[in-house]
């Protein structure tokens, strides 16, 4: 599956963070990137048990809604102390009343850790990949990045979880590293990598 330059790819996506990211990680492809809401589509329940899962039902619901090729990721958070939780139920941690509240996810995820005992607490931002074409041919990759969880919160840059992630060799917390930087060292900028050895060159 080869991705034309000049061609149109929707992101299939609601969060204008996230959207932003891919914006900037595509930029070089001479591709024109759309989210979701340029078509008036929502996201659908991730129903499945994995990220690869949930990454390719994202992905077909946009190829099916919009036409296009559609990119959809699904990404997450593996704490090793609390059995790689809370995983693909990442963004869920974070529900509320009022929608999403990272900050609360934050706390109950290092709340949960200061019962378990002394850190370092070893932790993985993972990211799936999935391209799918309308006609239905697909692809998938996956990317990582090993790091610790920290606390207290550090950073205002990023989004999610990103406060309290130090990946690996690093002093700062993805929420204290530049969008450029950023997208050289983490999960979603390895999994692209593959994605672009696949699909754009």
């Amino acid at each position: 599956m080869k991705i034309a330059r000049g061609s149109r790819l929707l992101v299939a996506t609601g969060n204008k963070g996230k959207l932003a990211e891919f914006q900037a990680l595509l930029a070089p492809f001479d591709v024109e990137i759309l989210g979701l809401k340029d078509f008036g589509l929502g996201e659908p329940e991730e129903t499945e048990r994995s990220f690869a899962g949930n990454a390719l039902v994202k992905a077909k619901a946009g190829a099916k809604g919009s036409g296009l090729v559609t990119l959809a990721d699904d990404s997450g958070l593996e704490v090793a102390a609390l059995g790689g939780a809370p995983g693909i139920y990442t963004a869920d941690w974070a529900e509320g009343a009022r929608g999403r509240d990272f900050v609360r996810a934050m706390r109950k995820t290092w709340g949960m850790l200061e019962a378990v005992g002394p850190g370092p607490f070893a932790a993985s931002f993972c990211c799936t990949l999935a391209i799918v074409e309308p006609s239905g041919a697909e692809k998938v990759v996956s990317g990582r990045a090993e790091g610790q969880i920290v606390w207290p919160m550090r950073g205002t840059l990023g989004h999610g979880y990103d406060p309290i992630f130090q990946p690996m060799g690093e002093s700062r917390t993805f929420g204290e590293i530049g969008e450029v930087e950023k997208n050289r060292i983490s999960h979603r900028a390895d999994a692209f990598r593959k994605l672009v050895e696949e699909c754009f060159t």
